[in-house]
């Protein structure tokens, strides 16, 4: 394997040349890669195919990796969205002059490298590239080799874009697939100034326990909508369908439906029409089981307790009937990832207690999880739902991506 500290060396460097791109430059760069991805979307979709080929449709990764002219559409829109967003380096956080006469002054500037870990999803080879480039900071892509076809692609085309703007290749670098560059990328501290893992549970797992470069973790989402008995019940079962099959391999779906025991014979077979529409395998704990089974559900299995805090990234449900709001937060602190929780409700007081109480990036009230989402939220696009609480949680975005710098002038002045 060769090693990638050359192409990491260039990075830093290139990393410089952004960083002195004014908020006019960066805009007009992304606009132009706007068009470029809409301008070549059918060769695009020929690079994305050469993937989906070595990949069984049933596999839960397919649908990430696949892109289509709906989806190129919808990245040429992030790119626009992020290119008018406020440029967040240069902003003044704090400004004083303190007793020695010495002018303070705290701005918020580029982190540096950004090195990014992802799996089959060649979208986010798109978002990371504009976020960092919008905040004025290089990126080092380690995508899978699932998507490496479409990756090799992608940046191609970002970096024909950034040599119009006289900026280095190197600003937007992909790494080879092979995983045995992780390693070297995670202990680059010289080079590398954060890694961001965006995948699994076990890759965020091994980067957090290996990494010397400083991590964010962009967390599974393990998703949990507690049917509280005062629901509007219709609601509620329009919410826990879509969360769970409008785009079940995305970390923001549904993973377990938790029903109060005072509605469970009621609501639990309003789930059973669009479930077995959308062949949802159930994994119920005992109570559960027996409605659906009464219901007549095909596609149902007795839960273990490992059904429960998995997520699925499939057209696969848990569901557990609760005696109330207690139990209820007591399975969410117990399985949640702390990505995002819904409660669907109509009893206020219930409403407040549900979104103080679980610790979550995100906390839903009558609406579904899928909304979960950087370009949703309205910044633009993100490089993933952060579930940790150090510097950054929720949509991981354009805001995110820059550090402090303190500037401190004066006139002589020293101190003994």
């Amino acid at each position: 394997m060769t090693p990638i500290t050359p192409l990491l060396q260039d990075a830093q460097q290139a990393a410089a040349t952004v960083r002195r791109l004014s908020a006019e430059q960066k805009t007009a760069l992304l606009n132009q890669l706007a068009d470029t991805l809409t301008a070549h979307t059918a060769d695009i979709i020929a690079e994305n195919q050469k993937d989906l080929d070595r990949m069984p449709e049933s596999d839960p990764k397919y649908d990430r990796l696949k892109l289509t002219e709906a989806r190129i559409a919808d990245l040429s829109k992030s790119l626009r969205d992020v290119a008018v967003l406020p440029d967040p380096t240069g902003e003044v956080i704090l400004e004083r002059t303190i007793e020695q006469g010495l002018k303070l002054k705290k701005i918020a500037v580029p982190l540096g490298v950004v090195g990014v870990i992802y799996e089959s999803r060649p979208n986010v080879t798109v978002d990371v590239a504009s976020l960092c480039l919008r905040s004025g900071n290089a990126c080092v892509l380690k995508g899978g080799k699932e998507a490496d076809f479409s990756n090799r692609y992608l940046v191609s085309l970002i970096q024909r874009v950034l040599e119009e703007f006289g900026v280095p290749k190197a600003a937007v670098s992909l790494l080879p697939p092979d995983r045995a560059v992780v390693n070297e990328l995670l202990t680059a501290t010289r080079y590398v100034d954060i890694i961001i893992p965006r995948g699994s549970e076990s890759l965020i797992q091994f980067v957090r326990k290996n990494s010397l470069v400083p991590t964010i973790e962009t967390g599974a989402g393990v998703c949990h909508a507690y049917i509280e008995q005062s629901a509007d019940l219709q609601k509620a079962a329009n919410i826990v369908v879509n969360a769970r099959v409008s785009r079940p391999s995305v970390c923001n779906s549904l993973d377990c439906v938790l029903v109060d025991e005072t509605i469970a014979d009621t609501f639990l077979p309003m789930l059973t029409a669009d479930f077995t529409k959308w062949n949802v395998e159930i994994f119920a704990d005992e109570p559960s089981y027996a409605i659906f089974e009464k219901a007549g559900y095909k596609k149902l299995q007795h839960a273990s307790p490992d059904d429960f805090g998995r997520e699925f990234l499939d057209y696969k449900c848990a569901v557990k009937v609760v005696s109330g709001l207690d139990e209820a937060l007591s399975h969410i602190q117990t399985y949640s990832s702390r990505h995002s929780e819904a409660i669907v409700s109509q009893n206020q007081s219930l409403v407040d207690q549900f979104l103080a109480e679980v610790d979550a990036a995100a906390v839903y009230a009558n609406a579904s999880t899928r909304f979960t989402d950087g370009g949703v939220f309205g910044l633009g696009a993100e490089i993933g739902i952060s579930t940790q609480k150090l510097h950054a949680r929720g949509p991981f975005a354009l805001e995110k991506l820059v550090t402090e710098k303190w500037i401190v002038v004066g006139d002589g002045q020293v101190r003994w």
